[in-house]
């Protein structure tokens, strides 16, 4: 089970003062093993793990249009100087921690510790790899190497894969205590074990590219062997809590827009328009989903400049534009940059999944400081709905074991599930329930009639390609919330379709981002990306695959 983030987190520094017992010619920043509790650095591995998630997540979900991307072109679209917390919490924090701890809990017989840490440090290499492509490994933590060079990324990715495998073991092993500490599974080891082979699943669909044989085999071990996550509880997902301060405990979305001005994002028009008429009604979960701060279409061009444009010559009629639906639901279309009214009590802001913000009743009323859930909402890092999507592309695409069409099936009814339990559990659950009768939603009904829908859309699908199509297409809608997968998903089947930019001529699609400033300033063998379209090692689209 998933343990709540605000209890942890005050357990953790009483942890930290009861426990780390410095001589005064320690530094007190410097983790070392002679300076730390191995609970503590494990709980601070995952806190800095969650952070990296979201920094990972949040260029994806602009780039696939889950968010709006606020630059004109590509190129601006994750720019260099914004990746430096990212790279710096990846080596600098997590992988650092992670030497550190390994050692430790091998020494001792604590081996969830271990497999734990091998995991986390497992999944921020293969989202370095996915997302910068060639990077620094095997001289990156040498404390007397300030010029590491990058490593080829097939090489990281495997060593990645071996890094699970060794954690699987690390699990399965007699340890001589457990990680009671642990902020996501509270040291379960089975969860755990389900989590790594899931996070390489993934790995391995991404290479299918360019070792169909070699994935198919894998994946297919990795079935027979029966360990992926099926269960709500088995989902990997880190839970934040509702304090607002001391520590703060919430949602960094939430954080970020629950405010007295609101602010925060903008929600992707083509995303929410997707989720309202794609299938001639609403998806479900729309309402969970976002929170509509106003019910109705804003007539006024000061707050949406895109009421008296013309819709742009290279979108087509199916194309969304300026207003996705025609009832509130206030976004940008992909790649608008233009400047920013005073509408952060007007826009449509995150909702109560996963950001545990405000359910979607109609109420036409601005978000505030501790509305809705209050900021106890997921992280969705690797979902049992994800794990049967991927295994639905892997069966259509590779001929794994498996019903590619029952597989779709069983995970838009998994995603389905999970975005409804994490809502009627929270503190807005009598909200929903009012607001359901009220209506007369029947969630059982609306949800089999989505599914008999996919179920007919993936039948008249002529070709597998267009099979693929529904299939990424569902995934695309139920991962919202992990760019990380929306991004990897979108890059390597160049689906579902995308809203075109704004600008007709946006420059190449960022296949895989920039160095960091703070690597290419400070490291004499680094060398920029002459653009963002260089492909990942995985990637061998053809150029121009993905717009």
């Amino acid at each position: 089970m998933i343990k709540k983030l605000n209890i942890s987190i005050l357990a953790l520094f009483m942890v930290v003062v009861s426990s780390c017992k410095l001589d005064l010619l320690d530094n007190p920043n410097a983790v070392t093993t002679n300076n730390t509790d191995i609970d503590y650095l494990l709980s601070q591995i995952e806190l800095r793990y969650a952070v990296h998630f979201n920094q990972m997540s949040d260029p994806g979900m602009r780039l696939t249009r889950q968010l709006n991307a606020g630059a004109a072109i590509y190129d601006n679209a994750v720019t260099p100087g914004g990746l430096d917390p990212a790279w710096s919490n990846a080596y600098a924090d997590i992988l650092n921690d992670v030497k550190t701890i390994l050692p430790l809990a091998e020494a001792n017989g604590l081996f969830v510790h271990a497999g734990i840490a091998r995991t986390i440090r497992a999944s921020v290499l293969a989202n370095l790899v996915d997302n910068f492509g060639d990077v620094p490994y095997t001289e990156a933590l040498d404390p007397t190497n300030f010029n590491p060079k990058t490593d080829n990324g097939a090489a990281v990715y495997t060593s990645a894969i071996a890094d699970l495998d060794k954690a699987a073991e690390n699990f399965a092993a007699t340890s001589r205590a457990g990680a009671g500490v642990d902020l996501v599974f509270a040291g379960n080891a089975d969860s755990w074990t389900r989590a790594a082979n899931s996070i390489k699943l993934k790995m391995l669909l991404n290479r299918r590219l360019i070792d169909k044989a070699g994935s198919t085999a894998a994946i297919n071990t990795l079935i027979a062997g029966g360990r992926l996550i099926l269960t709500t509880p088995q989902n990997f997902a880190f839970k934040f809590g509702s304090n607002l301060s001391n520590p703060d405990t919430r949602h960094p979305r939430y954080r970020d827009q629950y405010t007295p001005t609101g602010a925060g994002d903008y929600q992707s028009n083509s995303f929410m328009g997707t989720m309202f008429q794609s299938k001639g009604f609403p998806d479900p979960r729309m309402r969970y989903y976002f929170y509509r701060q106003t019910t109705a279409n804003s007539s006024n061009v000061n707050e949406i400049r895109c009421i008296t444009n013309l819709r742009p010559a290279h979108y087509t009629a199916a194309d969304f534009f300026c207003y996705p639906t025609s009832v509130g639901y206030w976004g940008r279309d992909h790649l608008s940059n233009e400047g920013i009214p005073p509408d952060g009590l007007r826009r449509t802001a995150w909702g109560l999944y996963p950001a545990g913000g405000l359910y979607d009743n109609d109420g036409s009323r601005p978000v505030s400081l501790g509305a809705g859930a209050g900021g106890a909402g997921i992280h969705p890092i690797m979902m049992r709905s994800f794990v049967d999507f991927m295994l639905a592309e892997a069966a259509l695409t590779l001929g794994t074991t498996g019903d590619a069409k029952a597989l779709l099936r069983s995970a838009i009814e998994k995603s389905m599930a999970d975005v409804r339990a994490l809502a009627v559990a929270s503190t807005e659950g009598g909200k929903i329930a009012t607001y359901e009768a009220d209506q007369r939603i029947v969630w059982a009904t609306d949800v089999t009639r989505y599914v008999t829908k996919v179920m007919a859309d993936y039948d008249a699908a002529a070709t597998p390609d267009a099979k693929l199509g529904v299939i990424a297409t569902e995934y695309w809608i139920a991962s919202y919330g992990n760019g990380v997968e929306s991004y990897n998903l979108y890059r390597r089947t160049g689906k579902p379709a995308q809203q075109p930019a704004l600008e007709p001529n946006p420059g190449g699609f960022v296949r895989s981002f920039y160095y960091p400033t703070s690597f290419v300033a400070r490291n004499s063998s680094a060398v920029q990306k002459a653009n963002v379209t260089l492909p990942v090692f995985w990637d061998n689209n053809p150029a121009g695959f993905a717009k």
